[in-house]
């Protein structure tokens, strides 16, 4: 790769370099363009999907109610997770536009690292009022503390990821301006600096250990009690019609995890397996989760399903 070689990098400004070079997905530049094809078509569906659940739930009174505000949430968490890294992956696999700014670099590893992870935690919460305590559910989740949830799950989320780019900001980077990936994985960024990164090592794994590790924890224990409630419930018709209502956050949670822990595995174990995969997994958890997750809901969900039958038919009409 001459075109992008150290006499690229402007040496004299280690402190702020002034460019990056991300280089897509490595091994496989021949294919960029076959590539971009299915990433373009799960994006546009992440694009219509979520903002038609807005749309939906904004419109739609019936559905002003705690678990909708959390899912509208999630919405929009997967709108900016998907919209911080497609289009600068969808310019490089188009239009060779490699070349991306050292502030929108660390902008954009603000915003991949998403507070979804709190979303599922209030959603769980939901699910755990609404069915161990039903008639306390109204009198429990109030607009008011949906809003202060909804807010502490945002002040975690910037309070926790802030720490990733001003520490980023803080190295010196000597060596290359290359970025071997695809979007500025965070990992990848403060590797290129020519000081001791183990303070952003730390933190980074950290913040995946112990706040992913509690979030799954806490949901883990909503989900038990949950299925206690259910079990105790007299009939099997009983049973599975409350478990519905909980079928489509299930499912959220696995597509926003699975790849996630499937990727940090391979990060960190699959050392002999190619650069090229890596990148693709890795990618994974910007396409999947913010496309499946308002086809989940939109299918699973009766009153988002009837809601969005009854704008297509009355727009036919």
């Amino acid at each position: 790769l001459p075109s992008y070689s150290m006499s690229h990098y402007n040496t004299t400004n280690v402190n702020n370099p002034s460019t990056f070079m991300l280089l897509g997905i490595s091994g496989l530049e021949a294919a960029h363009v076959w590539i971009s094809i299915p990433f373009c078509v799960m994006y546009t569906i992440a694009l219509l999907g979520n903002f038609t659940i807005l749309f939906i739930v904004k419109t739609e009174p019936g559905l002003h109610e705690p678990m909708y505000y959390f899912l509208c949430m999630l919405a929009i968490t997967n709108l900016v997770l998907s919209t911080s890294t497609l289009p600068k992956m969808l310019s490089i696999f188009w239009f060779n536009s490699r070349e991306i700014d050292f502030s929108a670099c660390l902008t954009s590893m603000y915003f991949i690292h998403s507070m979804e992870s709190g979303i599922f935690v209030a959603m769980a919460f939901d699910r755990y009022v609404a069915i161990c305590h039903p008639l306390r559910h109204s009198i429990t989740l109030t607009n008011p503390v949906v809003a202060k949830i909804g807010l502490s799950v945002v002040l975690r989320g910037i309070i926790l990821i802030l720490p990733y780019p001003l520490l980023a900001r803080q190295w010196l980077y000597c060596r290359t301006n290359i970025i071997s990936h695809s979007y500025c994985e965070h990992i990848a960024v403060v590797k290129l600096a020519c000081t001791d990164i183990r303070i952003s090592s730390y933190y980074s794994l950290s913040v995946a250990f112990f706040v992913i590790g509690l979030d799954v924890f806490f949901i883990t224990m909503s989900y038990t009690q949950i299925l206690r409630a259910i079990f105790s419930l007299p009939t099997k018709d009983a049973r599975l019609k409350t478990f519905g209502t909980c079928g489509s956050h299930l499912c959220a949670i696995l597509t926003f995890y699975i790849p996630t822990l499937f990727s940090s595995l391979l990060h960190r174990f699959g050392h002999n397996v190619p650069l090229h995969l890596h990148i693709l997994i890795a990618n994974m958890y910007f396409l999947v989760p913010p496309m499946l997750n308002p086809i989940i809901y939109g299918m699973r969900t009766k009153q988002i399903r009837d809601r969005l039958l009854w704008l297509i038919t009355h727009k036919g009409t």
